[in-house]
């Protein structure tokens, strides 16, 4: 039984005209799923700063001197859910307000490997530019020696 990957034709395999096609659905895709990603945050939005008049939360929020909206009532039943022990909803707060569990240390020790992984990048990328630089130029001093022949 075949598993659907023996008949695949590799891209670089396919006419010009086939990958142009292929590209430009794939763009037209993405631009769909953006625009939807796009709405649906719009749209959450929307409702999350959406008033509300709940007998359980706007007495509370007022007095903290918050509207009543959806996105407070959510952050107060996150809160709420934290105090009474649920670790998740404490992780989720923590994570949302950008705290931490890592020392100084850890933090000082990850961003010197990502320095150090954008300067090896780097040097690549300068390595690659010489060697095509190099080969652009044997290619051009090659033809020029072929046509003097």
């Amino acid at each position: 039984m075949a598993h659907g990957h023996e008949n695949l034709i590799p891209f670089n395999k396919r006419t010009e005209e086939e990958q142009r096609e292929i590209r430009s659905k794939g763009g037209k895709a993405s631009g769909e799923a953006r625009r939807r990603k796009a709405d649906f945050r719009k749209t959450l939005n929307q409702l999350l700063t959406t008033e509300i008049n709940s007998d359980e939360w706007t007495p509370l929020l007022n007095s903290l001197g918050l509207e009543s909206t959806l996105e407070a009532a959510v952050n107060m039943a996150m809160i709420k859910e934290a105090m009474s022990g649920n670790v998740k909803a404490y992780t989720a707060i923590r994570d949302t307000i950008g705290q931490t569990t890592k020392s100084e240390e850890d933090i000082k020790e990850q961003e010197e490997r990502i320095q150090g992984v954008k300067l090896d990048n780097t040097a690549k990328r300068q390595q690659a530019k010489a060697e095509e630089s190099s080969s652009l130029a044997d290619a051009i001093e090659e033809a020029f020696n072929e046509r003097n022949e």
